[in-house]
């Protein structure tokens, strides 16, 4: 079965985002060849994708939010119900208030890859209904000071033991098993 992973680019401060939502700052730093083997081995692991409503109005506007660009199952979490759509072969099923029923059906669908949960409120919810396996964070060396935490309003503790570490190019890969 699935595993299921937060997985996140972040600032050395925590942040996944600055305060408008913007991430331009990840491409300020420059991908050595070990950056793109790590991104092509996680992406390769990778089922099917659980993400959040705020991406789920962009798909008709022609942007391939969060699985689309890696080919696999999207589910996006939304408030208003809508028939899945098909875009350049990958399905976007909108899921309404359900996260649970989500990351169930996204598990399926990615057999014995693993599901990734992109966005912080999503990954908060996952992790309160103990529906996460793994931590994965990709920590590059920016500060922000501000911005969009993908941990903060999380309210509960959760242990966690370190899997793998690896400094690569300008950053580090930082692996967690979540213990239940």
């Amino acid at each position: 079965m699935a595993k299921v992973l937060v997985h996140a680019t972040v600032t050395l401060d925590g942040y996944m985002a600055d305060p408008e939502g913007g991430v331009d700052w990840m491409f300020d730093v420059d991908a050595t060849g070990e950056d793109t083997e790590l991104v092509n081995r996680i992406v390769g692991e990778i089922g099917a994708v659980v993400g959040g409503a705020n991406r789920a109005r962009t798909v008709e506007d022609g942007e391939e939010p969060y699985g689309g660009l890696q080919g696999v199952p999207v589910y996006l979490m939304t408030h208003e119900a809508q028939e899945p759509l098909v875009k350049d072969g990958v399905t976007y099923t909108f899921v309404v208030d359900d996260i649970v029923a989500a990351v169930e059906a996204a598990k399926t669908d990615a057999g014995d890859k693993a599901v990734s949960l992109l966005g912080g409120r999503i990954s908060r919810q996952c992790l309160q209904r103990g529906l996460v396996d793994e931590i994965q964070l990709h920590v590059l060396p920016i500060l922000l000071g501000s911005g969009i935490s993908l941990f903060e309003g999380l309210n509960q503790r959760v242990n966690l033991e370190l899997v793998e570490n690896a400094a690569f190019g300008n950053g580090v890969h930082l692996r967690y098993r979540v213990l239940r």
